[in-house]
């Protein structure tokens, strides 16, 4: 304001002395040439050696001051796009559940808490059972018996070739023999099902408690044991969620569903993760009409780098319509006084004491995320670089060097 009240008041001084200039009627001793010219000589000598007119200048302290910042054309997309909403969702297969294959104690627990990550394979907990001893106890004295009716087998195979045995007798020791193999191969199934392997097994290692283990890689989303505690079969223990298959979840508009086509692009963000932008493509429509909502599921499949899964979080995103990109800048970048649209450029040189700017007239387009599309009516000088954070500011200025000038 004081600026503004400084520049009236000089510009009225101005006005009066050129009114009383021309009052003086012709031949009353005054050389009007003489004064024009005086004037026009002090005008051009005074303050202006180093600035053209109309020139727009900041100093490096003042470009400080109002954190101008430089910067160059954005590639955005300034298509027509469908606002959607939804959720980071998962296929069924990618959902796992932990689960006691027996009866038993659950003792060692390792100490996971949901939103862990967990490795396929890797120990979660113990189970104790004593059947486990019996099972593998029986397995071996049926293997020894087995090992004994097979030299009886032998041995009466051996009669009966050499006419000195009975044929019955080789018979009944080979049903026998059968028998036994038939027991030895289910109590191994048996054994192997609930995580013991018969093939080294020895009365030496007969183990009381068997090992549970994470069937996949994932994040923990439910813990449902502790130490002590009896486990029936087929119990859930735990549930883990693999995110290698995540996928978008959206829900469409009736009204809009019919413009979605498999392999549109998709950009979305997770509001409670941050503002990054991610990236996907429609994968499937599903066949089903929500008539409460008005709405169509559509699976988007995520593309490059995906954020942090967390059950049912809620997601904004776009479908994009069509792939086209444009050039643009941020949206306070591009100044707008009237009709006419522009933006200031300068050469980026800290080591000089003053910047000088250009302005550049542009077609500003439409504004996406903060991005106005920008078709340039002149090109920018190739060793300037373009006002993308101030520019309201040095538009000020130039304001006041405009009014400044008139005078």
């Amino acid at each position: 304001m004081h600026n503004f009240k400084y520049i009236f008041s000089i510009t009225a001084l101005v006005f009066l002395l050129t009114s009383c200039g021309h009052n003086h009627k012709e031949g009353d001793d005054h050389d009007h040439d003489h004064s024009s010219h005086s004037e026009t000589d002090d005008h051009e000598g005074h303050g202006h050696d180093s600035h053209e007119e109309g020139g727009l200048h900041l100093t490096q302290e003042q470009a400080q001051t109002v954190g101008l910042q430089f910067g160059d054309f954005t590639s955005v997309k300034a298509n027509d796009y469908i606002k959607t909403t939804g959720t980071l969702g998962l296929p069924p297969n990618a959902l796992s559940s932990v689960s006691a294959k027996a009866s038993g104690i659950i003792t060692d627990v390792n100490k996971y808490v949901e939103g862990a990550y967990i490795k396929k394979g890797e120990v979660i907990a113990y189970l104790e059972n004593p059947d486990f001893i019996a099972t593998q106890q029986e397995y071996l004295e049926i293997m020894a018996e087995l090992a004994l009716e097979q030299l009886e087998v032998d041995r009466q195979t051996t009669l009966v070739n050499a006419d000195a045995g009975i044929a019955k007798d080789l018979q009944q020791a080979k049903a026998k023999a059968k028998i036994l193999s038939t027991k030895a191969k289910g109590l191994s199934k048996q054994l192997a099902y609930i995580g013991i392997p018969t093939s080294n097994l020895t009365s030496d290692n007969i183990s009381q408690r068997i090992a549970i283990t994470s069937p996949s890689s994932g994040y923990i989303s439910e813990v449902e044991m502790h130490n002590g505690m009896f486990a029936e079969r087929s119990s859930t223990l735990m549930e883990i969620i693999s995110s290698q298959h995540l996928h978008l979840e959206l829900d469409v508009f009736e009204s809009d569903i019919s413009k979605v086509k498999k392999g549109l692009k998709i950009s979305y963000n997770v509001p409670a993760l941050g503002s990054t932008i991610y990236q996907g493509e429609v994968d499937v429509i599903a066949k089903e009409f929500n008539s409460e909502a008005k709405t169509v599921r559509v699976h988007g499949h995520i593309k490059d780098d995906k954020p942090q899964f967390i059950k049912d979080l809620f997601l904004n995103a776009k479908i994009w319509l069509t792939d086209n990109t444009v050039q643009a800048l941020p949206e306070k970048a591009v100044i707008s006084d009237g009709a006419t649209s522009f933006i200031f450029a300068a050469v980026n040189n800290k080591e000089v004491d003053e910047i000088e700017f250009v302005k550049l007239m542009v077609v500003p387009g439409p504004t996406t995320d903060g991005f106005t599309s920008i078709k340039l009516v002149d090109p920018v000088p190739s060793d300037m670089e373009i006002v993308t954070e101030g520019a309201y500011y040095v538009y000020a200025q130039s304001k006041v060097g405009e009014l400044a000038h008139e005078h």
